[in-house]
Formats: structure tokens, C-alpha cells, sequence
């Protein structure tokens, strides 16, 4: 089992490298042109910047899609599918177009990230009630509840984006396509990696009680399990960290349901093998997805990469759709 976890170390690092030698640099003429090559001092900080962003989002992701499915004991559940990231996208939405029609500045509505933890708790809320009140958590019914209110999300988005300055309107779409900024505030990732570090320790210290968490109700208290405060936890841990992701990189889809669900293949359901193997897997899977956005010229620049994960996203998550509803074993994928 540790040379599973030193795989995972491993390629994580290897991406991380390959990353650092792609991206845009001189080619010797004064254009900028997109080519593998040693960083340069010049581009070194742009580049390493980059892939700490990409790995923490990554991580904060791929540990919020596997509390929300401990939390919900859904296969399908994720910070994506459940619409959490789009609530989270409108929340932003909201505090910048408080922002722009009263000419106040954003951190008095809370701030983008005050925005984004408001929109996803909404979410999460609407969706878990909505399937509940249609057959319980029953995993199709909270997917095709999560999609919906998803696209509604979405949408109520896009509608306030035309309220925002013209100057504003480029970015804030940029940003809804999910994008790692280039060149981010050092006190904002150590911000995101803090928090994702706490997350995981704090999922690997309970980790026996999730593992219990995946008994029906009776049995998991009858083994001493304390189901709602433990419940009320998940939430904040899979609100928090999908609302720090998505206010830094904006809703980057799928990774919290790839990256739980890679790690099962590749270690084992017991959470304390899966909370570490799932960070990891985070990490791998958005540093990934990065590198191939560089690789990828569509004659107008780098595709975001929300569009990369959601183009490899999507195929699996209509793979687990299926088997859910042919009744396959949804914690054996």
C-alpha cells in the first residue's frame, strides 16, 4: 500500500515538473510563443505560482466531493454535480453586482469568497431537500436534482453578469469557465492550502467514523456514530472547501467526482487510505488537466481549464448515472 501512495507522489511531482517546462516564453525574435523549455527567472514565478494554484484547487475539490459523498453515501455526489459550485459561481455573482450597482466595494456584501460559502450552502441545502422529499438520497434523484438547480444556478449567473461594468463582464465570464490565475496572491494559496490541509487532517482523524458513516442509519448509531453533528460537519467541510475553489478559480467541474472515485480503484474504501490517496489524486488530476490546456492550441488562445475537466468529466459521470440506474454496486466502481 505505501508504494500505491509513492506512485501517486511520484506523478504528482513528475506533472508538477512537465508543468514548470510548459507555458509561453520568448522565442528569440520578441514573440511569445507556447513551447516546453527550462523556466527562466522571468517565468519561473508565473509558472510555480500556477502550479500551486492548480494544486490546490485540485485538493480542495477532490476532498469536498469526497465528504459531500460520505456526507450523502452517494457515489454521484460532488461539488459539481450537486450544483454546489454553480451556487457558489451565482453567490459571487451576486456580491460583485451588489458591488457594481452601488459603488460599494465587494468585501462590504462579504467578499467573493463570503459570496461563494453563501451560494453553496444554498445549494447543498435545495438539492439535499429536493431529493429527499422525491426518494430520500437515492442517488439518481440527487444527481438529476443537483444538475437541475445546477443549470438554474448557472444561469441566474450568466443573467447577473449583464450588470457588472463591460470592463468586468470579460473577466467574470473567464472566470465562470474556470481559469488558475497566473499570477495569484501568495497570501491567497497559502489561504487555500491551509484550509485544504486542515480539511484533510481533519476527515483522516475521523476517518473510522466515516468508514461507519457507510452503514444505514440504525447501524451506524447502534456503533456510536453521532449522525447529525457528524452530518453538520460534512456539510461545512464540503461547502467551505468547494466555496474557497470556486471563489479563487471559479467552478472547475468534475474533479471532486473523478478524484474520489480514482482513488478507490486505487487504494481501498477504508478512509484512511482514501482521504490522503483522494488529495492526491486532486492534485494529479487538475495539474493534469493544466498541462494539457497548455499543450492544447485551438487557434485562440489555451481552452480554460474548466472546459478540459468537463470534456474528460462528463463521459464518467454519465458511466456512474448508468450503472446507478442499472442498480450496480455504486460503491464498487
Amino acid at each position: 500500500m505505501t508504494l500505491r501512495f509513492v506512485v501517486l507522489l511520484v506523478l504528482a511531482c513528475l506533472l508538477a515538473g512537465f508543468r514548470a517546462c510548459v507555458g509561453p516564453q520568448a522565442d528569440g525574435q520578441g514573440n511569445i510563443v507556447f513551447g516546453v523549455a527550462l523556466p527562466t527567472l522571468e517565468t519561473m514565478p508565473y509558472r510555480l505560482h500556477a502550479i500551486a494554484g492548480a494544486g490546490a484547487v485540485g485538493l480542495l475539490l477532490a476532498l469536498s466531493g469526497l465528504a459531500l459523498q460520505a456526507l450523502l453515501r452517494n457515489p454521484l455526489a460532488s461539488p459539481f454535480t450537486l450544483g454546489v459550485s454553480s451556487g457558489a459561481s451565482f453567490g459571487v455573482a451576486c456580491v460583485l453586482a451588489l458591488a457594481a450597482t452601488t459603488g460599494l466595494s465587494a468585501q462590504a456584501f462579504g467578499g467573493e469568497f463570503g459570496g461563494a460559502l453563501a451560494g453553496a450552502a444554498l445549494s447543498l441545502t435545495l438539492v439535499w431537500m429536493l431529493a429527499k422529499r422525491a426518494s430520500g438520497r437515492d442517488a439518481v434523484a440527487l444527481a438529476l436534482a443537483g444538475v437541475v438547480l445546477g443549470g438554474v444556478m448557472s444561469s441566474a449567473a450568466m443573467l447577473l453578469e449583464q450588470v457588472v461594468p463591460r470592463g468586468l463582464r470579460g473577466d467574470l465570464l473567464a472566470w465562470m469557465a474556470g481559469r488558475i490565475p497566473e499570477l495569484p496572491a501568495v497570501s491567497s494559496l497559502l489561504a487555500l492550502w491551509s484550509i485544504g490541509i486542515v480539511a484533510m487532517l481533519l476527515l483522516w482523524r475521523f476517518a473510522h467514523v466515516l468508514d461507519l458513516l457507510m452503514l444505514d442509519d440504525d447501524e451506524a448509531a447502534a456503533a456510536g456514530v453521532r449522525l447529525v453533528p457528524t452530518r453538520v460537519g460534512l456539510f461545512i467541510i464540503g461547502g467551505v472547501l468547494a466555496a474557497a475553489a470556486v471563489a479563487f478559480a471559479g467552478p472547475i467541474g468534475f474533479v471532486g467526482l473523478v478524484a474520489p472515485h480514482a482513488a478507490r480503484l486505487f487504494v481501498s474504501h477504508r478512509h484512511a487510505l482514501l482521504v490522503p490517496a483522494t488529495a492526491l489524486c486532486g492534485v494529479i488530476v487538475l495539474l493534469g488537466a493544466d498541462l494539457l490546456r497548455q499543450a492544447l492550441d485551438v487557434g485562440t488562445g489555451r481552452l480554460p481549464v474548466g472546459v478540459i475537466t468537463a470534456l474528460a468529466g462528463g463521459p464518467f459521470f454519465l458511466w456512474l448515472l448508468s450503472r446507478s440506474r442499472r442498480g450496480g454496486s455504486e460503491w464498487n466502481l
